[in-house]
């Protein structure tokens, strides 16, 4: 049978408490509303009105929720947790803490006993499977939210993300090269196909590798570059190039590169490619650009260039049209 204390909220109305417990009539109804009293069960809201029949009954009750002990669990959290470990949270929220308490053991447990593996740096997934024996519950099923709790930072837990791999074609392996990273996959094939035929340079340039870009994700995607590719990429003696759209969305790609990894890697515009870009082009042909590029570039990208091709880039932003990268195919190569 059911118990007035299974339904969800601590107050009840009286249509709620008929729909609950499944009563046809009145009489009923008004039969369970006395014996639910009468046990100190609900207590009538007095402030809800009579529903004005006869015998009347107010509209809506609160119920009687016994409390539960929770000095045991008090006592885990005092006494059973690692120092490491903030138990303020969960001792002001018990009953999140009844619900968390497996997770919450069994990362105390891997600290006490396996705390030496935090120094070696694996994933997110990797780390999770090791604690919860649940590779995605770390940042998909809880696992963030209970760190939060417990004053603990992913940081912590010695963790890195894992990227989509970079796509790239090394045309030779020698240091030092130049590695041109492309914003758009046409290019990037073109480009290859350019070099497969025989070539060793693009606008008089020699490349020796290209990386395919994805757009924006080459941000995310180019940690692997100093992370873990081979060593004849990672080489501090190659030169870095970027290539994208003439537009500021690309402009602001390349800008985010050259200042995230700059402790690292010097990066540069293809200038000689932007160039051949602006000279194939007319103005008034371009297409305009998409509605709601965040316009605010800095001047790193434009300081690559001399005054005249800076004056002709500026004007084709202010125009609100761009160039695409696509407009070089191979023979301009």
């Amino acid at each position: 049978m059911r118990k007035i204390t299974d339904f969800e909220k601590n107050k009840i109305s009286l249509e709620e408490l008929q729909v609950f417990y499944k009563i046809t009539s009145y009489l009923e109804l008004t039969e369970k509303v006395y014996e639910l009293i009468g046990k100190d069960q609900i207590t009538p809201i007095k402030n809800s009105k009579l529903n004005g029949k006869k015998p009347a009954l107010y509209q809506s009750y609160r119920i009687h929720r016994i409390g539960k002990d929770n000095s045991k669990l008090e006592e885990e959290l005092h006494y059973n947790l690692l120092p490491m470990l903030d138990n303020d949270y969960y001792l002001r929220n018990m009953e999140v803490y009844r619900k968390d308490r497996l997770y919450v053991l069994q990362l105390n447990d891997y600290l006490k006993n396996k705390k030496d593996n935090l120094l070696d740096s694996v994933s997110y997934n990797e780390r999770s499977f090791e604690i919860w024996g649940r590779e995605k519950f770390l940042l998909r099923e809880g696992g963030i939210r209970i760190l939060k709790n417990l004053g603990l930072t992913l940081e912590e837990l010695n963790v890195y993300d894992t990227t989509e791999p970079l796509a790239y074609y090394s045309h030779h392996k020698q240091v030092p090269q130049k590695i041109l990273i492309l914003e758009n996959k046409d290019t990037f094939y073109s480009m290859r196909r350019h070099l497969i035929s025989g070539n060793r340079t693009i606008l008089g340039t020699q490349i020796g590798t290209l990386i395919y870009g994805a757009g924006k994700g080459i941000h995310k995607s180019f940690q692997d570059f100093t992370f873990c590719m081979e060593p004849y990429l990672n080489d501090p003696s190659n030169e870095i190039l970027y290539f994208g759209d003439l537009d500021y969305e690309g402009i602001i790609i390349y800008e985010n590169l050259h200042r995230d990894f700059r402790e690292k890697v010097k990066i540069e515009p293809f200038c000689m490619a932007y160039k051949a870009m602006i000279n194939k082009s007319e103005l008034s042909r371009l297409p305009k650009m998409k509605k709601g590029q965040n316009s605010n570039i800095g001047s790193d990208f434009l300081s690559y260039f001399n005054q005249k091709t800076q004056e002709q880039i500026v004007e084709i932003l202010t125009q609100n049209r761009y160039i695409p990268q696509e407009i070089l195919q191979r023979k301009d190569f």
